[in-house]
Order: C-alpha cells, then structure tokens, then sequence
C-alpha cells in the first residue's frame, strides 16, 4: 500500500468518527503519541549517524553498565 492510499484510508476511517469528539480526541492523542516516537527516532537517527556523538554514547553506555559514573548537577553542565 502506498503512502497516498494509506493517507486516503485514514482519512476516511477518521470520516467515520468525526461527529464523535470523545472518538477524535482518542484518535488525535494516539497519532500525537505516534508523532513523538517518529520525532524522537529520526532525533536518535541524527545523532546516531554523527560518529564522534555515536562513540559519546557508546562510552556512557559502558560507564553506565560497569557503574563508573557520578551524578552532575544539571546547572553544572553548561560550566
């Protein structure tokens, strides 16, 4: 199915419950959820795709795991 056919299907499937507002707000919260995740994976694609910010946080990631971290205040991370 294309991405114009699956524009047209979801519209009209939102056609079916429009008159319903209790039906629209679920519907307007779920496809808002599903938005975030589409921002937050293409955020993560993006950085993942820098190597320098990869390897950054493939070492946090080990600190992490082998407990060899620290907490820092957040007003002392811009120092």
């Amino acid at each position: 199915m294309t991405t114009l056919e699956l524009n047209a299907q979801l519209f009209r499937e939102l056609s079916v419950i429009a008159e319903d507002e209790g039906m629209m707000k679920k519907a307007l919260k779920a496809i808002k959820r599903l938005a975030a995740q589409k921002r937050a994976k293409d955020e993560m694609e993006g950085i993942m795709s820098s190597p320098a910010m990869a390897e950054i946080i493939r070492e946090g990631e080990k600190e992490i795991e082998e407990g060899d971290f620290h907490a820092i205040a957040i007003e002392d991370l811009w120092k």
